[in-house]
């Protein structure tokens, strides 16, 4: 992707069923199981650059001795320097204190992140400041270890400002911004009902206080605590916690916008973001990790039941419709996934006509490159359905010229040489991109984040064309990809955009939710003022402004997405025609043609058909928070205040 929307979150589990002593002896360490967790947390790095926390519980540590220990960093290189703390607390151990890797006793003593349960999150900060404070895991501290609670996730709630509201009328004094940290709240909070409504059952037993202990920790029912406590969340998450007594959790919204998958073996439960994640760690074929059911949670206990069972899925919400993150496939998500990097080759080959027409057939003339790195796989897609276009094509050719008796072993093998012309126009200068990655820094130096390969094509005469797995803001294209294209002196340069125009706000964890920042609505907009058709502006911030007043009033407003009606006046050719205009260098003594290509929704479905989450492109939100927040986002566009529409805070 050109344009830096950065990716989401990152969440790993690792619950071992065994003693400690049984890892030792069948795979040689101790720590098996927090090399799992590194190893979970290392395949899914592209999910989070602000921050990264591990939360280890120890079960059976003594009274006075941590029973959960946690380590977070923020900002640059945080995932390596969160594992170089932790290897330096196991160096310490071994060499300082002399303990032996293979002295169970010694090492649990002494290691803080030796245990039986281990909790890895990777951050990409969507609410919140971008410090170590607003790392995952969160704590909420207790002396009883069934209420104590440690929380990550991969979320974003749409009305947070409602629950803090909740959590004040039931008397609390919430403290800090962070979504995270309201939710893990709202769970400890029934927690704390559970654990207060059982010590009223228990109370004339008169038993003794570690028997008391044992009792609440059996018969707590941690799906009634989620169930009571997710009731009212507005969005998309897939979110893990840690009870102090060893119980674990990870629920994922009812609409399954956020992916969560897990996997149970005899010596382990693991849970991830990603498939590909746990079959790589575990060496799993991808049938055998199961996605969590949306609405429902996976429940770790803190031991083995009676059954004999550690884990289960549970449903907590009712299930709604399936709304799965499309971004997630297009994008955010690892390519090594196989039905992923199947989806995003059908998103390439489902351009073939589009490219054709935008070229006029002329494949000979025309080279195509992709822009690096994420778009690789959607150009394998392109050419390989040029191919398949190609193969038709000669064959109705050489019928075409053998019916008519003029078939010669020459316009033969120029029928048969006719392949897509590939080269590798575009390369990005990594180092380049992280050190100006700031908005505030781009300037000149954008213009050289990529690169070209001079010599490719024939000034003048040839046409380019590149593909992008997206297009958010256009930025990089006006600033850095054309005008290193337009070195090359193409006839024409293509655009090709993998994924559809990016319209709308989304408010479940992807961090783009003001309306100006998007190129398509800039180009709505420009369309709008050309043709004199403004006041409609003003309509929409009159229809979204009543629409807020309502809602202060008490009353739910219907869910109606306004902003659509300025997308409406225009069809997508025409806003892909103006963003064509709007992204091309101005200042260039190129003359030729820049035309931006997207896919169509109807594309995107027949690419990726199990995943319908698609409102940045579309609109439709899959629950009402969706459309309080586009509507915002549109008053704020309004009222130039700056921001994520889903926090009170814009200015």
């Amino acid at each position: 992707m050109s344009d830096p929307i950065k990716h989401e979150c990152g969440l790993a589990i690792v619950r071992l069923k065994k003693p400690l002593s049984h890892y030792r002896q069948r795979h040689g360490s101790l720590l098996w199981g927090m090399k799992k967790l590194y190893l979970l947390m290392e395949k899914q790095r592209n999910r989070g650059q602000d921050g990264a926390g591990v939360g280890v519980h120890r079960q059976g540590m003594p009274y006075g001795a941590a029973y959960y220990n946690r380590h977070r960093e923020a900002g640059t290189a945080c995932l390596d320097r969160l594992w170089k703390h932790i290897n330096g607390e196991l160096a310490r151990v071994v060499k300082d204190l002399k303990v032996s890797e293979d002295d169970e006793a010694g090492m649990k003593a002494a290691f803080p992140f030796l245990g039986e349960i281990y909790l890895g999150h990777l951050r990409y900060g969507t609410y919140g400041g971008q410090t170590t404070d607003a790392c995952h895991p969160f704590v909420r501290a207790s002396n009883w270890p069934t209420r104590f609670l440690s929380v990550a996730g991969n979320f974003n709630l749409t009305n947070h400002d409602e629950i803090v509201q909740l959590l004040v009328s039931m008397g609390q004094h919430p403290i800090g911004a962070a979504d995270t940290s309201t939710v893990m709240e709202k769970i400890g909070h029934f927690l704390d009902v559970a654990n207060e409504a059982q010590l009223r059952k228990l109370a004339n037993q008169h038993l003794p206080p570690a028997q008391l202990a044992a009792r609440l920790a059996d018969e707590l029912d941690l799906a009634k605590v989620l169930n009571k406590a997710a009731r009212t969340w507005d969005g998309g998450y897939f979110m893990a916690g840690v009870v102090g007594h060893g119980a674990v959790f990870a629920l994922r919204d009812p609409n399954g916008i956020r992916p969560g998958y897990w996997y149970e073996d005899d010596e382990v439960v693991a849970l991830a973001s990603e498939r590909a994640a746990l079959a790589t760690v575990f060496n799993l074929a991808p049938e055998m990790v199961k996605e969590v059911t949306p609405g429902s949670a996976i429940l770790i206990n803190h031991r083995q039941d009676d059954a004999g069972q550690w884990a289960q899925e549970v449903p907590i919400l009712p299930p709604a419709e399936p709304r799965h993150c499309v971004f997630e496939r297009i994008y955010f998500s690892r390519g090594n996934d196989a039905a992923i990097y199947r989806e995003r080759k059908a998103l390439g080959s489902e351009l073939v006509p589009a490219l054709l027409s935008a070229i006029d057939h002329d494949l000979a003339n025309t080279v195509l490159s992709y822009i690096p790195n994420t778009a690789e796989t959607a150009y394998h897609g392109l050419v390989e359905g040029l191919e398949n276009y190609l193969a038709a094509w000669k064959e109705r050719e050489i019928l075409r010229l053998q019916d008519a008796g003029q078939l010669t072993p020459a316009n033969l093998r120029d029928i048969l040489s006719v392949r897509p012309w590939q080269e590798k126009a575009v390369l990005k200068d990594a180092k380049l991109r992280t050190f100006i990655s700031g908005d505030d820094d781009r300037g000149e130096l954008m213009a050289h984040v990529y690169d070209i390969t001079r010599g490719i094509l024939r000034p003048g005469l040839d046409s380019l064309a590149v593909i992008d797995d997206s297009i958010v803001r256009g930025t990089t294209l006006r600033q850095s990809i054309l005008r290193m294209l337009t070195r090359l002196e193409p006839k024409q340069i293509v655009v090709l955009s993998s994924a559809p125009q990016i319209r709308y706000p989304d408010c479940y964890g992807i961090d783009m939710s003001e309306l100006g920042r998007f190129i398509a609505f800039e180009a709505a907009i420009a369309l709008l003022k050309e043709r004199g058709q403004e006041s409609l502006l003003k309509e929409v911030y009159a229809a979204c402004r009543a629409d807020e007043a309502t809602a202060a009033a008490g009353v739910v407003p219907a869910p109606v997405n306004h902003v659509k009606r300025i997308y409406a006046q225009f069809n997508d050719s025409e806003i892909s025609a103006k963003i064509s205009q709007l992204v091309t260098p101005k200042d260039l003594p190129w003359k030729g043609k820049v035309q931006v290509v997207f896919q169509t929704v109807a594309g995107l479905r027949v690419a990726i058909p199990n995943s319908t989450g698609d409102w940045y492109f579309t609109g439709d939100y899959p629950t009402p928070g969706g459309y309080r927040v586009v509507n915002r986002a549109f008053i704020n566009y309004m009222e130039k205040r700056t921001g994520r529409a889903y926090e009170a805070r814009a200015t």
